[in-house]
Protein backbone atom coordinates (compact mmCIF):
# COMPACT_ATOMS: atom_id res chain seq x y z
CA UNK A 1 0.00 0.00 0.00
CA UNK A 2 1.40 3.32 -0.86
CA UNK A 3 1.75 6.01 2.02
CA UNK A 4 0.00 8.65 1.95
CA UNK A 5 1.96 11.62 3.68
CA UNK A 6 0.20 13.99 5.96
CA UNK A 7 0.77 17.52 5.50
CA UNK A 8 0.50 20.25 8.03
CA UNK A 9 -0.43 23.61 6.79
CA UNK A 10 -0.62 26.96 8.35
CA UNK A 11 -1.95 29.95 6.56
CA UNK A 12 -1.37 33.39 7.96
CA UNK A 13 -4.01 36.55 8.07
CA UNK A 14 -2.10 39.30 6.57
CA UNK A 15 -3.09 42.35 7.33
CA UNK A 16 -2.25 46.04 7.88
CA UNK A 17 -4.61 46.51 11.04
CA UNK A 18 -4.26 43.88 13.60
CA UNK A 19 -7.69 42.25 14.63
CA UNK A 20 -8.23 41.95 18.15
CA UNK A 21 -7.43 38.29 18.20
CA UNK A 22 -4.05 39.24 16.95
CA UNK A 23 -2.83 41.69 19.40
CA UNK A 24 -1.08 40.54 22.61
CA UNK A 25 -1.70 38.99 24.72
CA UNK A 26 -3.78 36.90 22.22
CA UNK A 27 -1.75 36.72 19.32
CA UNK A 28 -3.90 34.06 17.81
CA UNK A 29 -2.80 33.65 14.59
CA UNK A 30 0.91 32.91 14.85
CA UNK A 31 0.16 30.90 18.45
CA UNK A 32 0.26 27.03 17.55
CA UNK A 33 -2.75 24.92 17.95
CA UNK A 34 -2.92 22.26 20.65
CA UNK A 35 -6.41 20.75 20.11
CA UNK A 36 -7.91 17.46 19.20
CA UNK A 37 -7.19 18.38 15.26
CA UNK A 38 -3.53 18.93 15.74
CA UNK A 39 -3.39 15.48 17.65
CA UNK A 40 -4.76 14.04 15.33
CA UNK A 41 -2.42 14.73 12.31
CA UNK A 42 -0.26 14.23 13.80
CA UNK A 43 -1.21 10.61 14.34
CA UNK A 44 -1.92 10.62 10.85
CA UNK A 45 1.39 11.86 10.45
CA UNK A 46 3.18 8.64 12.35
CA UNK A 47 0.95 6.28 10.63
CA UNK A 48 -1.15 6.84 7.60
CA UNK A 49 -2.83 3.32 8.18
CA UNK A 50 -5.00 5.22 10.60
CA UNK A 51 -7.01 7.08 7.96
CA UNK A 52 -8.03 3.71 6.27
CA UNK A 53 -11.81 4.39 4.80
CA UNK A 54 -11.90 3.69 1.08
CA UNK A 55 -14.26 6.49 0.44
CA UNK A 56 -13.99 10.30 1.47
CA UNK A 57 -17.48 9.09 3.24
CA UNK A 58 -16.18 6.47 5.35
CA UNK A 59 -12.97 8.69 6.19
CA UNK A 60 -15.78 11.83 7.48
CA UNK A 61 -17.45 9.36 10.03
CA UNK A 62 -14.28 8.73 10.50
CA UNK A 63 -13.06 11.92 11.61
CA UNK A 64 -16.60 12.41 13.20
CA UNK A 65 -15.77 9.57 15.67
CA UNK A 66 -12.32 10.59 16.44
CA UNK A 67 -13.74 14.57 17.30
CA UNK A 68 -16.83 12.93 19.31
CA UNK A 69 -19.22 14.76 17.17
CA UNK A 70 -22.48 12.60 16.42
CA UNK A 71 -23.33 11.62 13.26
CA UNK A 72 -26.81 12.36 14.16
CA UNK A 73 -26.54 16.02 14.63
CA UNK A 74 -26.13 16.20 10.61
CA UNK A 75 -27.86 19.84 8.89
CA UNK A 76 -27.74 20.37 5.38
CA UNK A 77 -27.26 23.56 3.67
CA UNK A 78 -27.49 24.29 -0.09
CA UNK A 79 -27.16 27.88 -0.24
CA UNK A 80 -23.68 29.33 -1.87
CA UNK A 81 -22.59 30.76 1.91
CA UNK A 82 -19.42 28.67 2.58
CA UNK A 83 -15.71 28.59 1.53
CA UNK A 84 -16.77 25.44 -1.24
CA UNK A 85 -19.74 27.70 -3.17
CA UNK A 86 -18.36 25.97 -6.45
CA UNK A 87 -20.06 22.29 -5.38
CA UNK A 88 -22.39 23.41 -3.58
CA UNK A 89 -26.46 23.24 -4.65
CA UNK A 90 -29.78 21.97 -3.80
CA UNK A 91 -28.65 18.39 -5.34
CA UNK A 92 -25.55 18.60 -3.18
CA UNK A 93 -26.34 20.51 0.09
CA UNK A 94 -23.01 20.97 2.48
CA UNK A 95 -23.64 18.69 5.61
CA UNK A 96 -22.86 20.59 9.16
CA UNK A 97 -22.30 18.22 12.35
CA UNK A 98 -21.67 19.77 16.00
CA UNK A 99 -20.89 18.91 19.50
CA UNK A 100 -20.36 20.98 22.38
CA UNK A 101 -16.22 21.93 21.12
CA UNK A 102 -16.54 21.01 17.78
CA UNK A 103 -18.43 21.91 14.36
CA UNK A 104 -17.31 19.87 11.15
CA UNK A 105 -18.80 20.34 8.00
CA UNK A 106 -18.82 18.31 4.90
CA UNK A 107 -19.78 18.39 0.83
CA UNK A 108 -19.73 14.96 -1.42
CA UNK A 109 -16.69 15.75 -3.69
CA UNK A 110 -15.01 18.56 -1.83
CA UNK A 111 -13.55 19.20 1.75
CA UNK A 112 -14.06 18.90 5.63
CA UNK A 113 -14.06 22.10 7.35
CA UNK A 114 -13.51 21.96 11.09
CA UNK A 115 -14.19 24.31 14.02
CA UNK A 116 -12.51 22.98 16.79
CA UNK A 117 -12.13 24.45 20.65
CA UNK A 118 -8.50 24.96 21.63
CA UNK A 119 -7.80 25.80 25.61
CA UNK A 120 -6.08 28.49 24.67
CA UNK A 121 -6.74 30.06 21.41
CA UNK A 122 -10.60 29.59 21.50
CA UNK A 123 -12.25 28.73 17.99
CA UNK A 124 -9.53 27.31 15.66
CA UNK A 125 -10.32 26.88 11.71
CA UNK A 126 -8.47 24.15 9.64
CA UNK A 127 -9.24 22.83 5.92
CA UNK A 128 -9.17 18.97 6.00
CA UNK A 129 -8.42 17.61 2.48
CA UNK A 130 -9.10 13.54 3.50
CA UNK A 131 -7.34 12.29 0.37
CA UNK A 132 -8.05 8.40 -0.80
CA UNK A 133 -6.53 6.24 -3.24
CA UNK A 134 -2.95 7.20 -2.41
CA UNK A 135 -3.56 10.91 -2.39
CA UNK A 136 -2.12 13.18 0.65
CA UNK A 137 -4.17 13.53 3.40
CA UNK A 138 -3.66 17.36 3.98
CA UNK A 139 -5.05 19.59 7.50
CA UNK A 140 -4.37 23.20 7.13
CA UNK A 141 -5.26 25.32 9.60
CA UNK A 142 -6.57 29.14 7.98
CA UNK A 143 -6.60 32.55 9.92
CA UNK A 144 -7.49 34.47 7.11
CA UNK A 145 -10.12 33.63 4.43
CA UNK A 146 -12.31 31.66 6.64
CA UNK A 147 -12.29 34.62 9.64
CA UNK A 148 -13.78 37.00 6.52
CA UNK A 149 -16.93 35.70 7.94
CA UNK A 150 -16.59 34.00 11.42
CA UNK A 151 -14.43 37.37 12.39
CA UNK A 152 -16.55 40.08 12.38
CA UNK A 153 -19.78 41.70 13.70
CA UNK A 154 -21.48 39.25 13.06
CA UNK A 155 -19.64 36.99 15.25
CA UNK A 156 -19.20 39.31 18.21
CA UNK A 157 -16.28 40.53 16.50
CA UNK A 158 -13.95 37.48 17.57
CA UNK A 159 -13.21 33.96 15.56
CA UNK A 160 -16.33 32.39 15.77
CA UNK A 161 -19.64 30.76 14.18
CA UNK A 162 -22.98 31.85 12.61
CA UNK A 163 -25.89 30.37 11.39
CA UNK A 164 -27.50 32.39 8.36
CA UNK A 165 -31.16 32.48 6.66
CA UNK A 166 -31.06 33.94 2.74
CA UNK A 167 -33.60 33.15 -0.16
CA UNK A 168 -31.77 30.58 -2.55
CA UNK A 169 -32.32 30.50 -5.95
CA UNK A 170 -32.66 27.04 -8.27
CA UNK A 171 -28.54 27.29 -8.03
CA UNK A 172 -28.26 27.80 -4.61
CA UNK A 173 -26.92 31.68 -4.89
CA UNK A 174 -28.32 33.80 -2.16
CA UNK A 175 -30.78 36.52 -4.13
CA UNK A 176 -29.37 38.97 -1.71
CA UNK A 177 -32.35 41.28 -3.00
CA UNK A 178 -34.62 39.21 -0.33
CA UNK A 179 -32.28 40.21 2.51
CA UNK A 180 -30.84 37.73 5.02
CA UNK A 181 -30.52 37.44 8.53
CA UNK A 182 -28.56 36.24 11.46
CA UNK A 183 -30.39 32.83 12.86
CA UNK A 184 -30.28 32.29 16.74
CA UNK A 185 -33.10 30.99 19.23
CA UNK A 186 -34.42 34.73 19.18
CA UNK A 187 -35.40 34.77 15.82
CA UNK A 188 -38.71 34.27 14.41
CA UNK A 189 -39.37 30.36 13.32
CA UNK A 190 -41.56 32.88 10.04
CA UNK A 191 -37.36 33.96 9.54
CA UNK A 192 -35.30 30.87 10.15
CA UNK A 193 -33.91 28.16 7.70
CA UNK A 194 -33.80 29.86 4.02
CA UNK A 195 -31.30 27.83 1.89
CA UNK A 196 -31.68 24.73 4.85
CA UNK A 197 -32.90 21.64 4.23
CA UNK A 198 -35.26 20.80 7.56
CA UNK A 199 -36.80 17.01 8.38
CA UNK A 200 -38.64 16.61 11.35
CA UNK A 201 -42.43 18.59 11.73
CA UNK A 202 -43.14 21.83 13.54
CA UNK A 203 -46.36 23.17 12.98
CA UNK A 204 -45.25 26.61 12.45
CA UNK A 205 -44.01 28.24 8.64
CA UNK A 206 -41.09 28.65 7.66
CA UNK A 207 -38.14 29.50 4.93
CA UNK A 208 -35.98 26.35 4.52
CA UNK A 209 -36.79 23.24 2.02
CA UNK A 210 -37.17 25.62 -0.84
CA UNK A 211 -35.40 27.88 -3.37
CA UNK A 212 -36.69 31.30 -4.57
CA UNK A 213 -37.41 33.35 -7.76
CA UNK A 214 -35.80 36.95 -7.70
CA UNK A 215 -38.38 39.59 -7.80
CA UNK A 216 -41.38 37.07 -6.85
CA UNK A 217 -42.23 37.66 -2.77
CA UNK A 218 -42.67 34.26 -0.94
CA UNK A 219 -44.30 33.45 2.19
CA UNK A 220 -43.01 30.75 4.92
CA UNK A 221 -44.51 27.57 4.70
CA UNK A 222 -44.93 24.60 6.86
CA UNK A 223 -43.19 21.28 6.25
CA UNK A 224 -43.08 17.76 7.68
CA UNK A 225 -40.65 16.00 5.98
CA UNK A 226 -39.44 12.85 7.64
CA UNK A 227 -36.08 12.57 5.62
CA UNK A 228 -34.71 13.57 2.26
CA UNK A 229 -35.48 10.37 0.66
CA UNK A 230 -36.10 11.50 -3.25
CA UNK A 231 -35.00 14.84 -2.07
CA UNK A 232 -31.61 14.04 -2.51
CA UNK A 233 -29.17 11.20 -3.12
CA UNK A 234 -28.74 10.01 1.09
CA UNK A 235 -25.86 7.92 -0.03
CA UNK A 236 -23.58 10.58 -0.17
CA UNK A 237 -24.45 11.35 3.57
CA UNK A 238 -24.02 9.76 6.82
CA UNK A 239 -27.68 10.33 7.44
CA UNK A 240 -30.86 10.91 5.35
CA UNK A 241 -31.71 13.61 7.73
CA UNK A 242 -31.41 17.57 8.09
CA UNK A 243 -33.00 17.24 11.73
CA UNK A 244 -34.91 20.67 12.97
CA UNK A 245 -34.33 19.69 16.54
CA UNK A 246 -30.27 19.59 15.92
CA UNK A 247 -30.53 22.56 13.68
CA UNK A 248 -32.27 24.42 16.81
CA UNK A 249 -29.37 23.65 19.20
CA UNK A 250 -26.88 24.62 16.17
CA UNK A 251 -28.27 28.16 16.29
CA UNK A 252 -28.64 28.11 20.22
CA UNK A 253 -25.22 27.10 20.94
CA UNK A 254 -22.95 28.86 17.80
CA UNK A 255 -23.75 32.59 19.72
CA UNK A 256 -23.51 31.14 23.29
CA UNK A 257 -19.90 29.95 22.12
CA UNK A 258 -19.11 33.84 20.47
CA UNK A 259 -20.25 34.96 23.65
CA UNK A 260 -17.84 32.88 25.43
CA UNK A 261 -15.03 33.28 23.21
CA UNK A 262 -15.22 37.52 23.14
CA UNK A 263 -16.14 37.49 27.00
CA UNK A 264 -12.53 35.54 27.12
CA UNK A 265 -11.09 37.29 24.33
CA UNK A 266 -12.09 41.22 26.08
CA UNK A 267 -11.33 40.53 29.48
CA UNK A 268 -7.99 38.94 28.43
CA UNK A 269 -6.96 42.10 26.14
CA UNK A 270 -8.42 44.90 28.44
CA UNK A 271 -6.50 43.38 32.31
CA UNK A 272 -3.09 43.54 29.95
CA UNK A 273 -3.57 47.17 28.67
CA UNK A 274 -4.83 47.77 32.47
CA UNK A 275 -1.41 46.10 33.81
CA UNK A 276 0.78 47.50 30.95
CA UNK A 277 -0.77 51.79 32.23
CA UNK A 278 -0.48 51.13 35.61
CA UNK A 279 1.42 47.71 37.22
CA UNK A 280 0.12 48.19 40.60
CA UNK A 281 -3.10 48.64 39.53
CA UNK A 282 -6.15 45.57 40.12
CA UNK A 283 -7.56 45.35 36.66
CA UNK A 284 -10.23 43.73 38.25
CA UNK A 285 -11.24 46.58 40.06
CA UNK A 286 -11.46 48.96 37.07
CA UNK A 287 -11.94 48.23 33.11
CA UNK A 288 -11.31 44.71 33.22
CA UNK A 289 -13.62 44.12 35.99
CA UNK A 290 -16.87 46.46 34.11
CA UNK A 291 -16.04 44.21 30.59
CA UNK A 292 -16.03 41.23 33.01
CA UNK A 293 -19.24 42.29 34.49
CA UNK A 294 -20.82 42.96 30.74
CA UNK A 295 -19.69 39.75 29.60
CA UNK A 296 -21.50 37.66 32.52
CA UNK A 297 -24.24 39.61 32.12
CA UNK A 298 -25.01 38.61 28.06
CA UNK A 299 -23.93 35.29 29.82
CA UNK A 300 -26.17 34.85 31.72
CA UNK A 301 -29.01 36.23 29.47
CA UNK A 302 -28.29 33.56 26.93
CA UNK A 303 -27.99 30.31 28.80
CA UNK A 304 -31.51 31.20 30.50
CA UNK A 305 -32.79 31.56 27.06
CA UNK A 306 -33.97 35.26 27.86
CA UNK A 307 -35.89 36.21 24.50
CA UNK A 308 -36.00 32.82 23.65
CA UNK A 309 -38.77 32.74 20.44
CA UNK A 310 -42.02 30.41 20.77
CA UNK A 311 -42.14 27.26 18.34
CA UNK A 312 -45.96 27.13 18.45
CA UNK A 313 -48.32 25.61 20.26
CA UNK A 314 -48.34 22.21 18.67
CA UNK A 315 -44.34 22.64 19.14
CA UNK A 316 -41.80 20.26 17.04
CA UNK A 317 -40.82 16.27 16.44
CA UNK A 318 -37.32 15.42 15.47
CA UNK A 319 -35.37 12.90 14.85
CA UNK A 320 -34.91 10.52 18.74
CA UNK A 321 -31.49 9.45 17.35
CA UNK A 322 -29.99 13.26 17.46
CA UNK A 323 -31.61 13.61 20.84
CA UNK A 324 -30.25 10.09 22.16
CA UNK A 325 -27.05 11.42 21.26
CA UNK A 326 -27.31 14.61 22.25
CA UNK A 327 -28.03 13.48 25.88
CA UNK A 328 -24.93 11.02 25.75
CA UNK A 329 -22.50 13.98 25.20
CA UNK A 330 -24.22 16.10 28.88
CA UNK A 331 -23.65 14.61 32.60
CA UNK A 332 -26.66 13.55 34.53
CA UNK A 333 -27.44 13.64 38.13
CA UNK A 334 -28.12 10.31 40.12
CA UNK A 335 -31.76 11.55 39.92
CA UNK A 336 -31.76 11.09 36.00
CA UNK A 337 -32.23 14.85 35.59
CA UNK A 338 -30.07 16.68 33.00
CA UNK A 339 -29.84 19.72 30.80
CA UNK A 340 -29.64 17.92 27.53
CA UNK A 341 -34.16 16.58 28.61
CA UNK A 342 -35.83 18.59 25.77
CA UNK A 343 -39.11 19.53 26.35
CA UNK A 344 -40.20 20.39 22.78
CA UNK A 345 -43.78 21.73 23.42
CA UNK A 346 -43.70 25.30 24.16
CA UNK A 347 -40.06 25.76 24.18
CA UNK A 348 -36.79 24.00 23.52
CA UNK A 349 -35.31 22.37 26.48
CA UNK A 350 -37.18 21.36 29.71
CA UNK A 351 -34.34 22.55 32.07
CA UNK A 352 -33.36 26.21 30.95
CA UNK A 353 -29.66 26.82 31.67
CA UNK A 354 -27.35 26.17 28.55
CA UNK A 355 -25.78 23.21 28.75
CA UNK A 356 -23.20 24.91 27.18
CA UNK A 357 -22.18 25.42 30.52
CA UNK A 358 -20.17 22.27 30.36
CA UNK A 359 -18.30 23.14 27.33
CA UNK A 360 -14.75 23.41 27.24
CA UNK A 361 -15.31 27.40 26.18
CA UNK A 362 -17.21 28.17 29.90
CA UNK A 363 -14.74 26.08 31.62
CA UNK A 364 -11.80 28.05 29.63
CA UNK A 365 -13.42 31.53 31.30
CA UNK A 366 -11.12 34.06 32.65
CA UNK A 367 -12.15 32.93 36.39
CA UNK A 368 -13.17 36.70 36.88
CA UNK A 369 -15.88 36.50 34.30
CA UNK A 370 -17.17 32.74 35.11
CA UNK A 371 -17.49 33.50 38.55
CA UNK A 372 -19.75 36.49 37.79
CA UNK A 373 -21.32 34.22 35.77
CA UNK A 374 -22.40 31.76 38.20
CA UNK A 375 -23.20 34.27 40.46
CA UNK A 376 -25.73 35.93 38.10
CA UNK A 377 -27.14 32.54 37.78
CA UNK A 378 -27.36 31.43 41.61
CA UNK A 379 -29.56 34.98 41.90
CA UNK A 380 -31.96 33.84 39.18
CA UNK A 381 -32.45 30.15 39.70
CA UNK A 382 -32.11 30.37 43.48
CA UNK A 383 -34.46 33.28 43.83
CA UNK A 384 -37.23 32.57 46.42
CA UNK A 385 -39.85 34.59 43.98
CA UNK A 386 -39.76 35.16 40.71
CA UNK A 387 -38.27 38.33 39.24
CA UNK A 388 -39.45 40.58 36.54
CA UNK A 389 -36.95 39.24 34.14
CA UNK A 390 -37.88 35.67 33.86
CA UNK A 391 -41.64 35.79 34.29
CA UNK A 392 -42.24 32.88 32.51
CA UNK A 393 -39.80 30.45 34.28
CA UNK A 394 -41.75 28.96 37.15
CA UNK A 395 -39.48 27.90 40.58
CA UNK A 396 -40.36 24.59 39.96
CA UNK A 397 -37.86 24.44 36.67
CA UNK A 398 -35.62 27.24 38.77
CA UNK A 399 -35.06 24.90 41.85
CA UNK A 400 -34.68 21.96 39.29
CA UNK A 401 -31.98 23.53 37.21
CA UNK A 402 -30.05 24.63 40.06
CA UNK A 403 -30.06 21.50 41.78
CA UNK A 404 -28.78 19.64 38.23
CA UNK A 405 -26.45 22.15 38.19
CA UNK A 406 -25.18 21.70 41.78
CA UNK A 407 -25.38 17.85 41.32
CA UNK A 408 -23.44 17.64 38.43
CA UNK A 409 -20.56 19.72 40.39
CA UNK A 410 -21.20 23.37 38.55
CA UNK A 411 -21.44 25.04 41.89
Amino acid sequence: MKRAALILLFVGRLSAQQDLWDQSPLRYSETPARDRLAELALQWQLDDGILRGGTLLERVWQVLAALKVPEASQVLVFSKTSKQNGIINPGNPRALFHSLNCYCAFVPGGLMEVIIQEKTLGPVFYIVDLGYAGKAATIERDTSDCLSCHGSGRTENVPGMLVRSVFPDQEGHALLSFGSGLVTHETPVAERWGGYYVTGSIALPHLGNRTYVDGRSELPQAFAWPDLRGKIDVRNYPCATSDIVSLMVLEHQCQAHNLLTAATMNYKRTYYLSKAIDPNADPDSGSAGRVADQSARKIVEWFLFKGEASIGVDGVQGDEKFQKQFAALLPRTRQGESLADFQLNSRMFKNRCSYMIYSEAFVGLPEAVKSRVIQGLKKILEADGIDDEYPNMKLSERRRTAKILDDTGIW
